[in-house]
């Protein structure tokens, strides 16, 4: 048997970090699948290679997330290693090493956002974002498209993305009025200078194979079509799985097989997904092979009964009536940015964000600059109720002169004595910045 497109993989446990023993984000995650894999002697088929992932390093992180108060206190060694992993698999699809791969690695990270505070949604540092940011400044990688699988919303993602008119995020996942994190409806679509780039399809729960492959052919892929991405990542989260013990979805491991095949990303990474015996080993087995163009039929759930998960008409009615109210939204996308552009220079937006897994409440104030020829100088004052205050700003790394200028200016002008921390990100220098109190 030899795989008709080379799969890279990488396969990260994180033995020495747990939430607790009993939590479901836990080791055992992966080592069922990597038993699975063993057993089914997937290794053994050619074109099937492991690589061993790399440590990513604090100024990796500082591109991507605003630590608080600094990345040790928030970042372990096993998060390193996760994004390090991500990494790993991307430099070996960019220097032609393989077609595509697979990062199996834990701790997951779609739910850490710019700032950083603590843990969200058991994610601390966002694995693709760290990815993707290495690869624009280390191999010139421009466009890139995010196509978001998990059950959750990947709202850590989306915040990072919000205004990067490059970065196309889409994401598919529970309904936001049923899970966490409550968010992802279809009006969300990004910020002044990026609008239309972040796309979100909340679907109902029991949605099932035949939904979720609908969304694919109906939304997903037309817009990729559309934005021609130089790159595709999947935020491949398996939680949508009938099994899964934290959600009501009824995928199987044939639909994300089918999901991966229809889509074929360059570079899947693993996030959630914690029916740790009854689901992971067969669906990480299924999207190991629609990658490498291996026939995938054979792989089944032992328990699965195709009557049980069948989606019901109210289900699909709702999913329709979603991807067509998803469209006449996007087709207002230029009357609104022309709005922004005809109004004032810089937009605000407030919003609390609640670390569930660290207990943590931050409020947080955020400036974009409405900017003709960039993606717009950004600044967030944060505050959180451990009494740490930030002042971040980002420099976009395509930004115009006029926004280097106000960033720098922001930086210079940001007082240690009212923030405990005032950071710059300086997207065109690659340069990280910080002055604290």
């Amino acid at each position: 048997m030899k795989a008709k497109r080379k799969t890279g993989l990488v396969l990260f446990p994180a033995f020495d970090w747990a939430i607790s023993e009993t939590h479901p984000e836990r080791e055992e995650r992966l080592l069922y699948t990597q038993d699975q894999i063993f057993e089914e002697g997937i290794l053994d088929i050619e074109g099937l290679l492991e690589f061993n992932p790399s440590l990513a390093s604090t100024k990796e992180v500082g591109r991507v997330h605003f630590c608080v108060p600094k990345a040790e206190s928030v970042v372990t060694e096993s998060h390193y290693i996760s994004a390090g992993g991500c990494i790993t698999v991307a430099e070996a699809v960019l220097e032609g090493k393989v077609d595509c791969g697979f990062a199996l690695v834990r701790p997951p990270g779609h739910h850490a956002m710019r700032v950083v505070h603590g843990a969200r949604g058991f994610c601390n540092i966002n694995n693709e974002a760290i990815m993707i940011e290495q690869m624009r400044q280390v191999h010139g990688v421009d466009r890139v498209a995010i196509v978001d699988t998990d059950c959750h919303h990947g709202d850590g993602t989306q915040n990072i993305y919000w205004h990067d008119p490059d970065t196309l995020f889409i994401s598919m996942h529970q309904d936001g009025n049923t899970l966490y994190p409550g968010s992802g409806f279809p009006r969300e679509m990004g910020g002044p200078n990026a609008l239309g780039t972040t796309v979100n399809i909340p679907l109902p729960p029991r949605t099932s194979e035949e939904g979720f492959l609908y969304v694919m052919d109906r939304v997903v892929l037309p817009i990729l079509e559309e934005f021609k991405p130089e790159i595709i990542i999947n935020s491949a989260g398996q939680d949508n799985h009938y099994s899964d013990p934290i959600t009501a979805m009824n995928f199987c491991a044939q639909g994300y097989a089918k999901l991966t095949d229809k889509l074929k990303p360059h570079i899947a990474v693993l996030e959630g997904g914690y029916s740790i015996e009854g689901a992971l080993p067969y669906v990480n087995v299924g999207i190991i092979l629609a990658l490498a163009g291996i026939d995938y039929s054979w792989v089944r759930e032992p328990d699965y009964d195709p009557e049980e998960v069948e989606q019901t008409e109210e289900v699909r009615g709702s999913i329709i009536r979603t991807c067509d109210f998803l469209f006449e939204e996007r087709e207002k996308c230029g009357q609104k940015r022309e709005k922004y552009l005809e109004g004032k220079e810089f937009v605000e937006r407030s919003k609390t964000v609640f670390y569930d897994t660290d207990n943590i409440i931050e409020e947080q104030k955020e400036v974009i600059r409405v900017c003709r020829e960039c993606a717009g100088v950004l600044k967030i004052d944060s505050y959180a109720d451990t009494k740490n205050h930030l002042l971040g700003i980002r420099i976009p790394r395509k930004s115009c002169k006029t926004c280097q200028e106000i960033g720098r200016k922001w930086f210079e002008e940001g007082n240690v004595a009212r923030f405990n921390l005032v950071c710059l990100q300086d997207g065109v220098n690659d340069e990280y910045y910080v002055k604290r109190k």
